[in-house]
């Protein structure tokens, strides 16, 4: 073999050979690298970088001692820009959840005029939602009104009718669409619902229908789905929440929901008040209160929101009131930390604080 054909040999031996190499990567995975943080870490002076401290949490001494705040923005950036928003809602503005029902006596007038003489105001679902998800500006203090179950317009005149009249106070109407519900009943609530005074929102199809993880799928959907079909052909709407009868509610019922449209789901639990990205939860049972379902194990604070019934309100109104002027007094002593922790860990990515 000549000197020039011992060449080619080798030459062709070399291509061949990384050919086969490159044949064996590109049929292997690729290496994987970590995935960049969505938001840098602070940067030390030496030029290595730190974790930043998380944002704290402020914590009610009137909450029980088996409950505690949960968060639920995942964002602490977004978090912070809605949080300090001049047009949003002010810190410390909180949201006292009340329910009335006609299982227990209580002082209907009485629980009304204390709300309105310590400073609060009734406030609709929507205003409610736009609030936990993005701070949206409503009254320092609120409170949203639901009547479990249906009732005739003559309830809602005897009961409710006035307080809109002077004070503009809307009712959450906790609405439980039976088949065989008369018509003239549903007239009577698509009027009251036309006024724009009574908000409607679903409980359920089937009276005493108790949801839970046992519940079968027929079930869930036949209670959800159901409550959709009706408000659709008689309110012209669909509902936003969903008021979980009974004080039942599980993994499954709530997943299901969500997947429905549901945005808001309210438990029978009486934790507390509820504040943006802050509403009190409990991750097992108080054997003081057996029948207070764990919520934070669902994982969607807004899906399991507590409320207090009607013969705890008196009691919890000036509570719910200090729980959130010593929010606001946390907030202010914690704003500069949380103006650094922004222009530290979020400015680089959102730029600066859009409204200081």
């Amino acid at each position: 073999m000549t000197k020039q054909a011992n060449s080619n040999s080798h030459i062709l031996y070399r291509f061949t050979t990384i050919l086969v190499i490159v044949f064996i990567l590109i049929s292997c995975e690729p290496f994987t690298t970590a995935a960049p943080e969505t938001v840098p870490s602070q940067t030390s002076e030496v030029g290595q970088a730190t974790p930043y401290p998380p944002l704290t949490v402020f914590q009610s001494k009137y909450l029980n001692p088996l409950d505690a705040p949960h968060t639920y923005i995942q964002d602490s950036c977004l978090y912070l820009i809605n949080r300090w928003n001049r047009l949003n809602a002010e810190p410390g503005t909180v949201v006292m959840i009340v329910t009335f029902n006609e299982d227990i006596l209580y002082d209907f007038t009485q629980i009304m005029s204390q709300l309105y003489d310590q400073g609060f105001k009734a406030i609709t679902t929507q205003q409610l939602l736009i609030f936990l998800e993005r701070n949206g500006r409503i009254p320092q203090r609120s409170v949203l009104i639901i009547q479990d179950n249906s009732h005739s317009a003559d309830d809602f005149n005897k009961k409710f009718r006035e307080y809109w009249e002077i004070w503009s106070w809307p009712v959450v109407n906790g609405w439980v669409s039976e088949p065989e519900t008369p018509k003239s009943l549903w007239q009577e609530n698509i009027a009251l619902e036309n006024e724009g005074w009574v908000d409607h929102q679903a409980q359920g199809m089937i009276p005493g229908t108790v949801l839970s993880d046992d519940s079968s799928k027929t079930v869930i959907s036949r209670e959800l789905r159901g409550s959709i079909s009706a408000f659709a052909d008689h309110y012209a709407k669909t509902p936003i929440a969903f008021i979980w009868p009974g004080g039942g509610f599980g993994q499954r019922p709530v997943e299901a929901a969500r997947q429905l449209g549901y945005q808001l789901g309210f438990t029978s639990n009486s934790r507390g008040p509820v504040m943006y990205n802050w509403v009190p939860l409990a991750n097992e049972i108080d054997p003081a209160r057996p029948t207070y379902i764990p919520e934070a194990i669902i994982g969607d604070p807004l899906m399991t929101l507590p409320r207090y019934s009607q013969d705890q309100i008196l009691d919890a109104i000036d509570q719910v009131r200090v729980t959130g002027n010593e929010a606001a007094e946390f907030a202010r002593s914690n704003r500069d930390a949380e103006f650094e922790y922004y222009k530290a860990v979020c400015e680089p990515v959102y730029g600066p604080m859009p409204t200081p």
